[in-house]
């Protein structure tokens, strides 16, 4: 199998506070081994003092530290949709407290890898669920959420209405991946990477983007995908923070309008 995360993910990994209560941690990740995407996790301290954890990243010496450091009570673990999913387990044996979030399908396909089976899943999204979900009373004040089931890989996005920010997994990439390759010397920019590099682009009109959104994102269930764009274009959202490529600071909303047009529109032009 080819090697996913680097073998040493302690010399790699940046870990920045995007704001005070948000610390996102990324690092190389090649899909397939060779194109360069990039992978994030994303640590939110809420208001209670609890801390959410999304696509987790590996344990680190680094990683706990950081955990630490925001006051170690990690109390809700999010597997954003059924890929990003590997780092569940050894979190939840770390801190056995917390709540682990996932779309409907993932428990069951981790039930035929020894290592996975059996870790307990809290909060299931599901397709039938009534709007809007609850997870508990302090994680509902501060996150809205989506389950784009419509997605081929069941993608749940979240909203951290505090900070305006977004925290997403494979629904926008914004390649390439700087600060993810930002030490190594690769820079996330091989030339398979470069060749799909425009499928993947938020650079405006992000033509491609539309295109690979439209034509294979939401090709399972196009019409569900669609209402789902509806309800986060709903949002009030600044920044952006996806699992594959940078953070997008500030501007999303519009990027992120640019890129889901289509849908939002309701026509393929």
């Amino acid at each position: 199998m080819p090697q996913l995360f680097p073998a040493n993910p302690s010399a790699t990994m940046v870990i920045r506070h995007v704001t005070p209560d948000i610390v996102t941690m990324s690092l190389p990740f090649a899909r397939f081994g060779r194109l360069q995407f990039g992978g994030r996790g994303t640590l939110v301290k809420l208001a209670s003092g609890s801390l959410a954890v999304f696509s987790p990243v590996g344990l680190t010496s680094e990683v706990r530290e950081t955990v630490e450091s925001l006051g170690g009570n990690v109390k809700y673990i999010t597997a954003p949709d059924i890929e990003h999913h590997l780092n569940l387990t050894p979190w939840k044996n770390t801190y056995p407290q917390a709540e682990i979030l996932a779309p409907e399908g993932l428990y069951e396909k981790r039930q035929s890898n020894p290592e996975f089976k059996d870790t307990p899943f809290k909060h299931v999204f599901k397709k039938e669920d009534q709007l809007p979900r609850s997870i508990s009373k302090e994680f509902d004040a501060e996150f809205e959420s989506e389950y784009v089931y419509g997605h081929g890989s069941r993608e749940l996005v979240f909203f951290h209405k505090p900070t305006r920010t977004v925290i997403e997994a494979d629904l926008l990439f914004n390649l390439p991946a700087k600060e993810q390759y930002s030490r190594t010397p690769e820079a996330g920019t091989n030339f398979l990477t470069k060749l799909i590099m425009p499928l993947l682009s938020t650079k405006p009109p992000a033509t491609w983007q539309r295109r690979f959104a439209w034509y294979i994102l939401s090709s399972q269930d196009r019409a569900a995908f669609t209402e789902s764009m509806k309800r986060i274009d709903q949002w009030d959202f600044d920044r952006l923070i996806p699992c594959h490529g940078d953070t997008i600071e500030t501007g999303a909303k519009g990027i992120f309008r640019d890129v889901m047009a289509w849908h939002l529109e309701q026509k393929n032009t």
